[in-house]
């Protein structure tokens, strides 16, 4: 089919030709994302699939960290907002793990690696991570890798 990029900008126009303000706005702000991306280093380059996957992770991130500080400030339409942008951004990332794939990819990381205490967390978290690729959040490994190493 082509990119990631290419998959966003022709759903950008199809949006924009049936004129869905939300999913025009969101794509029109991960585009720019994955632009600033581009151009950001010494050099302008295009980014790889993986790339522009990483930016869209960042920015779903970014749009769940906003609803709750929005809803939390009792800011509610604010929040919603932030949670439909947020899901027009997950049509286009994988699907995440549930919290016993995670423990499962986790224990095995850690079998494989040899880790067994905290004083391993930095060279685990590598393993994990590895092993989870993308497919969870950071913060949900790193409590399950500190849960397993004990």
């Amino acid at each position: 089919m082509g990119t990631l990029k290419d998959r966003l900008n022709d759903d950008l126009h199809t949006a924009m030709k049936g004129r869905d303000e939300l999913t025009t706005a969101t794509l029109r702000m991960a585009l720019a994302a994955v632009r600033n991306a581009e151009v950001a280093g010494s050099q302008a380059r295009d980014l790889s699939d993986d790339e522009v996957l990483a930016v869209l992770t960042k920015e779903s991130k970014k749009r769940r960290e906003a609803a709750t500080a929005f809803a939390d400030a009792g800011r509610a339409e604010q929040a919603a907002k932030e949670r439909s942008e947020d899901e027009v951004l997950e049509r286009y990332l994988p699907r995440q793990l549930t919290d016993d794939e995670i423990a499962d990819l986790v224990a095995q990381a850690l079998a494989a690696g040899g880790f067994t205490g905290k004083g391993q967390m930095g060279p685990a978290m590598k393993a994990a991570q590895a092993a989870v690729a993308g497919r969870a959040e950071g913060g949900r490994v790193a409590a399950e890798v500190r849960k397993q190493l004990g």
